[in-house]
């Protein structure tokens, strides 16, 4: 169970400008009137340590589409955790280069997990977060790469234990059928990670509503909550989400 807890906005970018999907269908977008660094300036004067960024074009095509707009996010000063895109070993350093202090992996850390495990070691365990995004069916947490596009057949209860004996710090963990839906998180999925992987302090994302469902992430002992829609719209202030 995690003993620190953080509150971390996020911004999704697609051709450069501020999106939210729902449950990552990328035919049902939502695009939203701020620039993105303006946003991230937002965040950082709110009082947000943290900022997550995903460049949803290079997630699903594999090729950094916004990586302009991450580096003149991370001038803001925040420290800032990206992804989206990264399928080598140049990625990664091309996002460290940008100025990001933590890269985040998706559809690797499920193709390729021996791969994600090396950067794991040449990098840093504080650097790399494997992301293990996850749809529940067929009576397991299956976990879609490629923008969650493709199907594989990697589980959540093979992958995360896998990654926490190989010396991983960090996990985010998506239910991808409640991103984007202001439904509320799935308390169940990170109760299963917390006994799937105790030691690994676990990001939460996808249908946080309001500062209730913080303080709910909170008390289910994840390391931090993920928060998009709700901060866009208004439904969810940062500065209550940091006050947790």
């Amino acid at each position: 169970m995690a003993t620190t807890f953080t509150a971390i906005p996020a911004i999704d970018l697609r051709g450069g400008r501020v999106v939210r999907l729902q449950q990552g269908d990328y035919a049902r977008q939502t695009g939203y009137a701020v620039e993105p660094v303006t946003l991230a300036q937002r965040y950082a004067d709110a009082g947000a340590a943290w900022l997550h960024v995903v460049d949803l074009d290079g997630a699903r095509d594999g090729a950094f589409a916004n990586l302009r707009a991450i580096e003149a996010i991370a001038r803001i000063g925040l420290r800032v955790q990206a992804g989206g895109g990264v399928r080598g070993e140049d990625d990664v350093r091309r996002l460290f280069d940008a100025g990001v202090a933590r890269v985040v992996i998706g559809s690797l850390a499920v193709r390729e997990p021996a791969r994600v495990i090396g950067w794991l070691v040449a990098f840093g365990a504080e650097r790399v977060v494997p992301a293990l995004d996850a749809r529940w069916r067929g009576g397991a947490w299956r976990l879609p790469s490629a923008g969650w596009t493709e199907q594989e057949t990697a589980t959540l209860d093979q992958l995360a234990p896998r990654y926490a004996a190989a010396g991983a710090r960090h996990l985010l963990c998506t239910d991808i059928d409640r991103d984007g839906t202001l439904a509320g998180p799935n308390l169940d999925l990170y109760a299963d990670l917390a006994v799937l992987a105790p030691k690994l302090a676990v990001q939460a994302s996808g249908g946080v509503r309001d500062v209730g469902d913080v303080r709910a992430l909170r008390a289910a002992g994840v390391a931090g909550a993920v928060l998009g829609r709700s901060l866009l719209e208004g439904r969810l202030m940062l500065a209550e989400a940091l006050a947790c």
